[in-house]
């Protein structure tokens, strides 16, 4: 027999103390490249296992991971392990390739959409007083950011506009109540402004 063939006689029980639940599930969520819901880990395994259970699992090994360099968050399309804020200028040394800027507008129509969901192109026009280039919408689809999420019942039914999960997962939330206050989104919109115009 091939040595390295497993042997399903071999393979280990399933867990069955919290200990060993708790250690398989840092595995998956360490491995995993997305962000996994409670239905996710369910499956992971053979046993029934009550999301209750899941839930208290999964805080106390957020707890276990408190101070260290990654952190286990909870966003709204489930869990993951992210490396903290404070440790990012490490990572953008290795991998120096930036994220793409986008333009005021696209940042202004982001901002609406987030902050008065679910809106049509015509409500933000009216709150930015410009027209929405229909680029704009596109560039926040393709990210992922925006989708449509229903029509509204007027003459022309326009599509209706909100963010999604990975919006927020992006920005590492569970929902839109999490977003910093609207002040300070005008201010870095200034920011992103000012830095824009800098040559």
């Amino acid at each position: 027999m091939d040595e390295l063939a497993i042997d399903p006689n071999r393979m280990q029980n399933p867990p069955h103390n919290p200990s060993e639940l708790k250690r398989v599930l840092e595995a998956v969520l360490l491995s995993a490249q997305q962000p996994l819901s409670l239905l996710d880990l369910k499956k992971v395994f053979v046993e029934e296992i009550g999301s209750d259970v899941l839930r208290v699992l999964l805080d106390q090994l957020r707890e276990e991971w408190n101070g260290r360099p990654v952190e286990l968050l909870q966003l709204a399309s489930g869990w993951r392990f992210r490396t903290r804020v404070e440790y990012l200028p490490y990572l953008e040394r290795l991998n120096p390739e930036r994220p793409p800027k986008y333009s005021r507008a696209v940042l202004e129509t982001l901002a609406i959409i987030a902050y008065r969901q679910p809106v049509t192109r015509g409500d933000i026009e009216d709150i930015r007083g410009v027209t929405v280039a229909t680029q704009i919408i596109k560039v926040l689809e393709e990210r992922g950011w925006v989708d449509v999420v229903g029509h509204r019942d007027t003459p022309g039914r326009p599509a209706l506009l909100a963010t999604t999960k990975k919006f927020l997962d992006d920005l590492g939330l569970r929902s839109v109540t999490e977003l910093p206050p609207l002040e300070m989104m005008n201010q870095s919109l200034e920011l992103a402004d000012a830095q824009q115009q800098t040559p």
